[in-house]
Protein backbone atom coordinates (compact mmCIF):
# COMPACT_ATOMS: atom_id res chain seq x y z
CA UNK A 1 0.00 0.00 0.00
CA UNK A 2 1.25 3.26 -0.70
CA UNK A 3 1.67 6.76 0.98
CA UNK A 4 -1.84 8.72 2.76
CA UNK A 5 -2.15 12.10 1.56
CA UNK A 6 -4.02 14.12 3.62
CA UNK A 7 -6.28 16.89 2.12
CA UNK A 8 -8.20 19.67 3.49
CA UNK A 9 -10.27 22.33 2.19
CA UNK A 10 -11.60 25.48 3.93
CA UNK A 11 -14.53 26.31 1.86
CA UNK A 12 -15.45 29.90 4.12
CA UNK A 13 -11.24 30.64 3.50
CA UNK A 14 -11.59 28.94 0.22
CA UNK A 15 -8.08 27.44 1.18
CA UNK A 16 -6.76 23.94 0.41
CA UNK A 17 -4.45 22.44 1.84
CA UNK A 18 -2.61 18.62 0.79
CA UNK A 19 -0.35 17.01 3.76
CA UNK A 20 2.25 14.40 2.49
CA UNK A 21 3.77 13.55 6.12
CA UNK A 22 2.76 14.85 9.32
CA UNK A 23 5.95 16.50 11.44
CA UNK A 24 6.97 19.52 11.95
CA UNK A 25 7.88 21.75 9.71
CA UNK A 26 7.52 25.18 7.49
CA UNK A 27 5.92 26.77 4.79
CA UNK A 28 7.89 28.86 2.07
CA UNK A 29 6.89 30.47 -0.63
CA UNK A 30 6.98 29.07 -4.54
CA UNK A 31 7.39 30.77 -7.62
CA UNK A 32 2.97 30.90 -7.85
CA UNK A 33 2.02 33.73 -5.06
CA UNK A 34 -1.50 30.95 -4.61
CA UNK A 35 0.56 28.45 -3.47
CA UNK A 36 3.33 27.41 -0.39
CA UNK A 37 5.29 24.44 0.32
CA UNK A 38 5.80 23.10 3.85
CA UNK A 39 8.75 21.75 4.31
CA UNK A 40 11.12 19.94 6.91
CA UNK A 41 14.01 20.65 8.95
CA UNK A 42 16.03 19.04 6.23
CA UNK A 43 14.12 20.60 3.05
CA UNK A 44 12.08 18.19 1.61
CA UNK A 45 8.13 18.80 1.22
CA UNK A 46 5.99 17.62 3.45
CA UNK A 47 2.91 19.27 2.24
CA UNK A 48 1.80 22.16 0.45
CA UNK A 49 -1.99 24.64 0.85
CA UNK A 50 -3.30 26.63 -2.40
CA UNK A 51 -5.36 30.23 -1.45
CA UNK A 52 -8.28 31.21 -3.58
CA UNK A 53 -8.96 27.50 -5.00
CA UNK A 54 -12.48 28.57 -6.24
CA UNK A 55 -10.66 31.34 -8.72
CA UNK A 56 -8.24 29.35 -9.97
CA UNK A 57 -8.18 29.66 -13.97
CA UNK A 58 -5.74 28.04 -16.44
CA UNK A 59 -5.54 24.65 -15.27
CA UNK A 60 -3.73 22.73 -14.54
CA UNK A 61 -0.81 24.44 -13.39
CA UNK A 62 2.53 23.82 -12.42
CA UNK A 63 4.72 24.69 -9.60
CA UNK A 64 8.34 23.79 -8.43
CA UNK A 65 8.38 22.18 -4.66
CA UNK A 66 11.32 21.35 -2.41
CA UNK A 67 12.69 18.00 -2.92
Amino acid sequence: MGKKVNIYYDPEGDFLEVTFERKPGYMEDTDDERVMVRVDEDGNSIGLSIINVSKLKGLPFEVSLAS
